[in-house]
């Protein structure tokens, strides 16, 4: 400290910064000395040191360079560069969850010695999302059903309990199976638990779902073997009675 003022190496000392990021705040105009001294070396006064905390307080909070300096300088309202940026966090944020449960799966997979050429198919699997699914489920509920598949991917049975389960239902329909019955009834609650253990109770999720499936009965019955839509009324009428 020299007087009133910071040299660059002494303020870069004092605030854990690099040199060169002091240099750099400098060159694109963010926060620059107040004078020099007569072989040119930066000065900071106690205004410049000032703002420089300013700049590091926003930067803690992940904002770019250049939206700080906006909101320093007043041409950019700071509470929507904010606003802006947590919505960019989130984005984030859900981006990160989906990536996790995908690598939850990836390692289970490996546990399991599937192979490479197992695994590599297993990565296209769980990292494609069908177009038509996007049209139905926000980016947050993709992330959550990613982070449910990795989670049910744990109990090997799920699916084979629906493959054993349609055709039960398929059977109670075509043998004239009174929904209102104890068997209508007992099939309508597992199917319901099965649903349950997809969408985990969460409206827009479990909404968002029985609209894909009206939306696209045919085409889930032709590619995924159901369920039709006889099936889901079977089941709609065991679950009112």
């Amino acid at each position: 400290m020299n007087g009133m003022f910071y040299k660059v190496g002494e303020l870069a000392r004092a605030t854990g910064l690099t040199v060169r990021t002091l240099h750099h705040y400098d060159h694109v105009g963010l926060v620059r000395p107040s004078g020099r001294t007569h072989s040119g070396h930066r000065l900071y006064d106690e205004s410049d040191v000032r703002r420089l905390y300013e700049v590091l307080a926003l930067r803690q909070l992940g904002l770019p360079l250049e939206d700080i300096g906006a909101a320093l300088e007043g041409t950019s309202d700071l509470g929507e560069l904010l606003t802006r940026h947590r919505d960019h966090v989130d984005r984030q944020l859900v981006a990160m969850r989906t990536l996790r449960a995908h690598l939850t799966t990836m390692l289970a997979a490996v546990d399991g010695q599937a192979g490479v050429t197992g695994f590599l198919a297993l990565i296209r699997e769980v990292t494609t999302v069908d177009e038509t699914v996007k049209q139905y489920f926000s980016e947050t509920q993709l992330a959550e059903l990613a982070e449910r598949r990795s989670r049910l991917g744990e109990q090997e049975d799920v699916q084979r309990r629906w493959q054993d389960l349609i055709p039960r239902v398929q059977r109670a329909v075509e043998t004239g199976v009174d929904p209102a019955s104890a068997e209508g009834r007992a099939l309508a609650a597992e199917w319901m638990g099965l649903l349950e253990a997809f969408h985990g109770g969460d409206t827009g999720l479990r909404d968002s779902l029985y609209r894909m499936q009206a939306d696209n009965s045919e085409r889930i019955q032709r590619e995924h073997g159901g369920p039709s839509p006889e099936q889901l009324e079977f089941i709609r009428r065991a679950s009112a009675s």
